[in-house]
Protein backbone atom coordinates (compact mmCIF):
# COMPACT_ATOMS: atom_id res chain seq x y z
CA UNK A 1 0.00 0.00 0.00
CA UNK A 2 0.92 2.87 -1.03
CA UNK A 3 2.48 6.25 1.87
CA UNK A 4 0.27 8.97 2.44
CA UNK A 5 2.55 11.61 0.57
CA UNK A 6 3.67 9.80 -3.07
CA UNK A 7 2.38 7.60 -5.45
CA UNK A 8 3.40 4.55 -5.44
CA UNK A 9 6.00 2.57 -7.97
CA UNK A 10 3.39 -0.03 -9.84
CA UNK A 11 5.97 -2.03 -11.44
CA UNK A 12 8.70 -2.63 -14.26
CA UNK A 13 8.56 -3.14 -18.10
CA UNK A 14 7.79 -0.81 -19.91
CA UNK A 15 8.56 1.24 -23.04
CA UNK A 16 9.35 4.24 -24.76
CA UNK A 17 6.02 5.44 -26.84
CA UNK A 18 4.00 2.84 -24.47
CA UNK A 19 0.63 4.03 -22.66
CA UNK A 20 0.22 4.65 -19.08
CA UNK A 21 -3.52 4.96 -17.58
CA UNK A 22 -5.42 5.30 -14.31
CA UNK A 23 -8.21 3.38 -13.67
CA UNK A 24 -10.65 5.58 -11.26
CA UNK A 25 -13.07 3.31 -9.57
CA UNK A 26 -15.69 5.37 -7.89
CA UNK A 27 -19.38 5.58 -7.38
CA UNK A 28 -21.21 6.01 -10.63
CA UNK A 29 -18.16 4.46 -13.02
CA UNK A 30 -14.69 2.76 -13.39
CA UNK A 31 -12.92 5.07 -15.58
CA UNK A 32 -10.25 3.98 -17.75
CA UNK A 33 -7.94 6.47 -18.86
CA UNK A 34 -4.87 5.84 -20.81
CA UNK A 35 -2.29 8.33 -22.65
CA UNK A 36 0.98 7.53 -24.51
CA UNK A 37 3.95 8.12 -22.53
CA UNK A 38 5.13 11.59 -23.46
CA UNK A 39 1.73 12.69 -24.29
CA UNK A 40 -0.79 14.59 -22.31
CA UNK A 41 -4.45 13.96 -21.00
CA UNK A 42 -5.85 16.26 -23.29
CA UNK A 43 -5.16 13.60 -26.06
CA UNK A 44 -5.74 10.30 -24.70
CA UNK A 45 -5.38 7.14 -26.27
CA UNK A 46 -8.43 5.64 -24.36
CA UNK A 47 -11.14 6.58 -22.29
CA UNK A 48 -13.50 4.06 -21.13
CA UNK A 49 -16.16 4.09 -18.49
CA UNK A 50 -18.25 1.34 -17.03
CA UNK A 51 -21.27 2.86 -15.38
CA UNK A 52 -21.63 1.89 -11.65
CA UNK A 53 -24.33 2.46 -9.10
CA UNK A 54 -22.66 1.78 -5.71
CA UNK A 55 -24.32 5.28 -4.21
CA UNK A 56 -27.42 2.47 -3.95
CA UNK A 57 -25.13 -0.28 -2.88
CA UNK A 58 -24.24 0.98 0.44
CA UNK A 59 -26.18 0.21 3.58
CA UNK A 60 -27.61 2.48 6.05
CA UNK A 61 -24.14 1.47 8.50
CA UNK A 62 -22.00 2.52 5.45
CA UNK A 63 -20.64 -1.34 4.53
CA UNK A 64 -20.81 -1.91 0.44
CA UNK A 65 -23.50 -4.88 -0.40
CA UNK A 66 -22.26 -7.77 -2.74
CA UNK A 67 -24.10 -6.40 -5.21
CA UNK A 68 -21.76 -2.89 -4.99
CA UNK A 69 -18.57 -4.96 -4.59
CA UNK A 70 -19.90 -7.39 -8.32
CA UNK A 71 -20.27 -4.06 -10.20
CA UNK A 72 -16.73 -3.34 -9.33
CA UNK A 73 -15.46 -6.87 -9.72
CA UNK A 74 -17.13 -6.68 -13.11
CA UNK A 75 -15.56 -2.52 -14.00
CA UNK A 76 -12.37 -3.84 -13.23
CA UNK A 77 -12.80 -6.93 -15.66
CA UNK A 78 -13.94 -4.90 -18.45
CA UNK A 79 -10.78 -2.18 -17.60
CA UNK A 80 -8.21 -5.18 -17.92
CA UNK A 81 -9.99 -6.45 -21.04
CA UNK A 82 -9.93 -2.73 -22.41
CA UNK A 83 -6.42 -2.63 -21.51
CA UNK A 84 -5.10 -5.63 -23.25
CA UNK A 85 -7.03 -4.63 -26.21
CA UNK A 86 -5.33 -1.38 -26.42
CA UNK A 87 -1.93 -2.25 -25.20
CA UNK A 88 -1.69 -0.46 -22.25
CA UNK A 89 1.00 -1.65 -20.05
CA UNK A 90 0.68 0.07 -16.75
CA UNK A 91 -2.12 1.41 -14.76
CA UNK A 92 -2.21 2.56 -11.67
CA UNK A 93 -6.21 1.32 -10.07
CA UNK A 94 -7.51 3.69 -7.53
CA UNK A 95 -9.97 3.61 -5.50
CA UNK A 96 -11.72 6.69 -4.42
CA UNK A 97 -13.99 7.42 -1.55
CA UNK A 98 -17.05 5.05 -2.34
CA UNK A 99 -14.54 2.09 -1.52
CA UNK A 100 -11.91 3.51 0.94
CA UNK A 101 -14.59 4.91 3.06
CA UNK A 102 -17.26 2.30 3.34
CA UNK A 103 -16.63 0.70 6.70
CA UNK A 104 -15.76 -2.60 5.10
CA UNK A 105 -13.54 -1.63 2.97
CA UNK A 106 -11.16 -3.59 3.34
CA UNK A 107 -12.75 -6.87 3.00
CA UNK A 108 -13.99 -5.18 -0.32
CA UNK A 109 -10.53 -4.80 -1.82
CA UNK A 110 -9.36 -8.20 -0.82
CA UNK A 111 -12.77 -9.48 -2.97
CA UNK A 112 -11.42 -7.67 -5.76
CA UNK A 113 -8.29 -8.68 -5.56
CA UNK A 114 -8.79 -12.07 -5.57
CA UNK A 115 -11.34 -11.97 -8.60
CA UNK A 116 -9.41 -10.14 -10.99
CA UNK A 117 -5.50 -9.69 -9.66
CA UNK A 118 -6.03 -6.06 -9.54
CA UNK A 119 -5.47 -4.27 -5.66
CA UNK A 120 -7.50 -1.26 -5.91
CA UNK A 121 -5.38 1.47 -4.11
CA UNK A 122 -7.25 4.38 -2.12
CA UNK A 123 -5.21 7.38 -1.66
CA UNK A 124 -5.86 9.40 1.16
CA UNK A 125 -8.20 12.61 0.83
CA UNK A 126 -5.19 15.06 1.35
CA UNK A 127 -3.17 13.11 -1.29
CA UNK A 128 -5.90 13.45 -3.91
CA UNK A 129 -6.34 17.40 -2.72
CA UNK A 130 -3.29 17.43 -3.98
CA UNK A 131 -3.71 15.95 -7.02
CA UNK A 132 -6.47 17.58 -8.17
CA UNK A 133 -4.67 20.77 -7.21
CA UNK A 134 -1.40 19.45 -9.50
CA UNK A 135 -4.03 18.89 -12.22
CA UNK A 136 -5.98 22.24 -12.37
CA UNK A 137 -2.57 24.18 -12.38
CA UNK A 138 -1.17 22.51 -15.41
CA UNK A 139 -4.43 23.30 -17.01
CA UNK A 140 -4.45 26.75 -16.11
CA UNK A 141 -0.66 27.39 -15.74
CA UNK A 142 1.56 29.15 -13.79
CA UNK A 143 0.15 32.66 -15.09
CA UNK A 144 -2.90 31.76 -13.34
CA UNK A 145 -1.47 32.97 -9.83
CA UNK A 146 -2.73 31.55 -6.37
CA UNK A 147 -5.24 28.97 -6.58
CA UNK A 148 -7.89 27.36 -4.17
CA UNK A 149 -9.21 24.19 -5.88
CA UNK A 150 -12.25 22.45 -4.78
CA UNK A 151 -13.50 18.86 -5.65
CA UNK A 152 -17.38 18.02 -4.23
CA UNK A 153 -16.97 14.11 -4.53
CA UNK A 154 -20.23 11.96 -2.81
CA UNK A 155 -18.26 10.91 0.16
CA UNK A 156 -15.70 13.56 1.09
CA UNK A 157 -14.91 17.47 -0.18
CA UNK A 158 -11.27 18.39 -1.13
CA UNK A 159 -9.18 21.28 -0.60
CA UNK A 160 -6.09 22.38 -1.85
CA UNK A 161 -4.62 25.95 -2.39
CA UNK A 162 -1.09 27.48 -3.55
CA UNK A 163 0.73 29.57 -5.98
CA UNK A 164 3.39 26.92 -7.01
CA UNK A 165 3.35 23.98 -8.70
CA UNK A 166 2.59 21.76 -5.55
CA UNK A 167 -0.23 22.69 -3.12
CA UNK A 168 1.01 24.38 0.07
CA UNK A 169 -2.58 23.23 1.73
CA UNK A 170 -4.86 20.31 1.25
CA UNK A 171 -7.47 19.35 3.61
CA UNK A 172 -10.17 16.50 3.00
CA UNK A 173 -13.72 17.39 4.80
CA UNK A 174 -16.35 14.46 4.88
CA UNK A 175 -19.01 17.29 3.15
CA UNK A 176 -19.47 15.01 0.29
CA UNK A 177 -22.86 15.22 -1.48
CA UNK A 178 -23.73 11.47 -1.03
CA UNK A 179 -22.82 11.64 2.57
CA UNK A 180 -24.28 14.85 3.20
CA UNK A 181 -27.74 13.57 1.48
CA UNK A 182 -27.70 10.78 3.95
CA UNK A 183 -27.05 12.73 7.26
CA UNK A 184 -28.93 16.03 6.90
CA UNK A 185 -32.11 15.04 4.68
CA UNK A 186 -34.53 12.42 5.10
CA UNK A 187 -36.74 13.47 2.97
CA UNK A 188 -36.67 13.74 -1.04
CA UNK A 189 -37.62 17.40 -0.54
CA UNK A 190 -35.92 18.90 2.82
CA UNK A 191 -37.18 22.08 5.06
CA UNK A 192 -35.59 25.47 4.29
CA UNK A 193 -34.40 25.22 7.87
CA UNK A 194 -32.55 21.55 7.25
CA UNK A 195 -31.41 22.96 4.20
CA UNK A 196 -30.16 26.25 6.16
CA UNK A 197 -28.77 24.27 8.97
CA UNK A 198 -26.66 22.19 6.84
CA UNK A 199 -24.97 25.34 5.06
CA UNK A 200 -24.01 26.94 8.01
CA UNK A 201 -22.69 23.64 9.19
CA UNK A 202 -20.39 23.38 5.80
CA UNK A 203 -19.37 27.18 5.99
CA UNK A 204 -18.55 26.39 10.00
CA UNK A 205 -16.69 22.66 8.99
CA UNK A 206 -14.49 24.71 5.55
CA UNK A 207 -13.73 27.75 7.64
CA UNK A 208 -12.20 25.28 10.79
CA UNK A 209 -9.82 24.33 8.05
CA UNK A 210 -8.48 27.14 6.37
CA UNK A 211 -6.79 28.72 9.44
CA UNK A 212 -2.97 28.03 8.24
CA UNK A 213 -3.31 29.28 4.35
CA UNK A 214 -0.13 31.05 3.14
CA UNK A 215 -2.71 34.38 1.56
CA UNK A 216 -5.53 35.73 2.22
CA UNK A 217 -8.32 34.43 0.55
CA UNK A 218 -9.36 36.56 -1.57
CA UNK A 219 -6.12 36.31 -3.11
CA UNK A 220 -6.96 33.23 -4.62
CA UNK A 221 -8.49 32.39 -7.44
CA UNK A 222 -11.37 29.35 -7.38
CA UNK A 223 -11.08 26.73 -9.28
CA UNK A 224 -14.16 23.84 -9.16
CA UNK A 225 -12.76 20.00 -10.39
CA UNK A 226 -15.78 17.62 -10.08
CA UNK A 227 -18.42 16.35 -11.66
CA UNK A 228 -20.38 17.51 -9.01
CA UNK A 229 -19.51 21.21 -9.82
CA UNK A 230 -19.42 20.48 -13.69
CA UNK A 231 -23.14 20.07 -13.69
CA UNK A 232 -24.29 22.40 -11.56
CA UNK A 233 -22.13 25.04 -13.69
CA UNK A 234 -24.31 23.95 -16.92
CA UNK A 235 -27.43 23.96 -14.40
CA UNK A 236 -26.71 27.51 -13.51
CA UNK A 237 -26.42 28.23 -17.60
CA UNK A 238 -22.86 28.22 -18.43
CA UNK A 239 -21.60 26.58 -21.19
CA UNK A 240 -18.33 25.05 -22.24
CA UNK A 241 -16.15 26.99 -24.28
CA UNK A 242 -13.16 25.17 -25.87
CA UNK A 243 -9.73 26.26 -24.07
CA UNK A 244 -11.45 28.36 -21.67
CA UNK A 245 -13.04 28.51 -18.14
CA UNK A 246 -16.41 28.24 -17.00
CA UNK A 247 -17.51 30.09 -13.99
CA UNK A 248 -20.08 28.97 -11.53
CA UNK A 249 -21.42 31.92 -9.22
CA UNK A 250 -22.94 32.13 -6.15
CA UNK A 251 -25.72 33.96 -7.13
CA UNK A 252 -26.74 31.36 -9.10
CA UNK A 253 -26.68 28.86 -6.69
CA UNK A 254 -28.79 30.70 -4.55
CA UNK A 255 -31.57 31.07 -7.02
CA UNK A 256 -30.95 27.31 -7.74
CA UNK A 257 -30.71 25.64 -4.43
CA UNK A 258 -34.59 26.64 -3.22
CA UNK A 259 -35.50 25.06 -6.93
CA UNK A 260 -34.02 22.54 -6.20
CA UNK A 261 -35.49 21.88 -2.84
CA UNK A 262 -38.61 21.82 -4.24
CA UNK A 263 -38.56 19.00 -6.98
CA UNK A 264 -38.25 15.34 -6.16
CA UNK A 265 -35.22 13.55 -7.44
CA UNK A 266 -37.00 12.46 -10.46
CA UNK A 267 -37.51 15.88 -11.74
CA UNK A 268 -34.68 17.05 -10.83
CA UNK A 269 -33.54 14.52 -13.56
CA UNK A 270 -34.85 15.89 -16.12
CA UNK A 271 -33.41 19.62 -15.58
CA UNK A 272 -29.85 20.45 -17.49
CA UNK A 273 -26.74 18.98 -16.32
CA UNK A 274 -28.13 16.96 -13.46
CA UNK A 275 -28.05 13.18 -14.22
CA UNK A 276 -30.30 10.75 -13.47
CA UNK A 277 -28.03 8.50 -11.46
CA UNK A 278 -26.51 12.01 -9.28
CA UNK A 279 -30.23 13.35 -9.33
CA UNK A 280 -30.93 12.75 -5.64
CA UNK A 281 -27.51 14.43 -4.49
CA UNK A 282 -27.92 17.28 -6.48
CA UNK A 283 -29.44 18.92 -3.77
CA UNK A 284 -26.80 18.70 -1.04
CA UNK A 285 -24.09 18.98 -3.51
CA UNK A 286 -25.22 22.52 -4.42
CA UNK A 287 -25.41 23.49 -0.86
CA UNK A 288 -22.07 22.63 -0.12
CA UNK A 289 -21.08 24.50 -3.39
CA UNK A 290 -22.70 27.66 -1.90
CA UNK A 291 -21.16 27.11 1.73
CA UNK A 292 -17.88 26.94 -0.15
CA UNK A 293 -18.65 29.77 -2.68
CA UNK A 294 -19.85 31.93 0.17
CA UNK A 295 -16.54 31.23 2.36
CA UNK A 296 -14.30 32.15 -0.61
CA UNK A 297 -16.35 34.99 -2.11
CA UNK A 298 -17.11 32.94 -5.43
CA UNK A 299 -17.13 32.55 -8.27
CA UNK A 300 -15.36 29.35 -8.95
CA UNK A 301 -13.70 28.26 -12.61
CA UNK A 302 -14.78 25.34 -13.79
CA UNK A 303 -11.53 23.10 -14.65
CA UNK A 304 -12.18 19.56 -17.16
CA UNK A 305 -9.00 18.05 -15.22
CA UNK A 306 -9.21 16.40 -11.63
CA UNK A 307 -7.66 13.90 -9.37
CA UNK A 308 -7.89 11.17 -12.08
CA UNK A 309 -6.12 13.61 -14.46
CA UNK A 310 -3.43 14.76 -11.73
CA UNK A 311 -2.26 11.04 -10.95
CA UNK A 312 -2.18 10.27 -14.35
CA UNK A 313 0.14 13.44 -14.63
CA UNK A 314 2.46 12.49 -12.08
CA UNK A 315 2.77 8.93 -13.64
CA UNK A 316 3.98 10.88 -17.15
CA UNK A 317 6.34 12.82 -15.00
CA UNK A 318 7.92 10.19 -13.52
CA UNK A 319 8.68 8.81 -16.93
CA UNK A 320 10.02 11.83 -18.12
CA UNK A 321 12.52 11.37 -14.91
CA UNK A 322 12.69 7.36 -14.87
CA UNK A 323 12.43 5.43 -18.55
CA UNK A 324 11.30 2.50 -16.71
CA UNK A 325 7.46 2.05 -17.81
CA UNK A 326 5.14 -0.79 -15.10
CA UNK A 327 2.43 -2.75 -15.42
CA UNK A 328 -0.92 -3.35 -13.49
CA UNK A 329 -0.23 -2.74 -10.14
CA UNK A 330 -1.65 -6.46 -8.06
Amino acid sequence: MARDTEVPDVGVGGQAGSLVGVLDVGAFSARLLAVRRGGTPLRPELDHKTRLRLDRALDSTGRLAAHGVAEVVDGVRTAQRMARERGVREVYPLATSSIRDARNAEAVLGTVHRATGVRLRPLPGKREAELGYLAARRWYGASAGPLMVVDIGGGTVELAAGDGERASCARSLRLGAREMTRAWFDTARPSPERIAELREYAIDRVRQVLGDLERPLPDYRTVGCSKVLRQLARLAGARPQRGTARDLHLEDLRIWVPRLAKLPPERRAELPGISRGRARQALAGAVVAEALLTVFGGPAAICPWSTTHGLLLTLLDRHESDPSGGRWAA
